[in-house]
């Protein structure tokens, strides 16, 4: 994952209020024009970095449900 996207994830998070959430949602506009390949890599760097607690305030909740796995925001880093 490029520093680049690591900011916009981390700006998304911020401005969502705390709960759940799926990858996609933070990651925003263009997700559905991705080629499923590169979806699954993106969904699966942000899984490591997520257990890497490199978003702090982000957990995994080893749940998979409607289009993924699901992920809780704290609402502060």
């Amino acid at each position: 994952m490029d520093e680049a996207l690591r900011r916009h994830l981390q700006h998304q998070l911020n401005t969502c209020e705390a709960g759940e959430f799926h990858f996609s949602e933070i990651y925003g506009a263009g997700w559905k024009q991705l080629w499923i390949g590169d979806r699954v890599k993106l969904g699966h760097a942000f899984l490591n970095a997520v257990r890497k607690g490199e978003f702090p305030g982000v957990v995994d909740t080893g749940i998979k449900r409607g289009g993924g796995r699901l992920y809780r925001w704290s609402g502060q880093e």
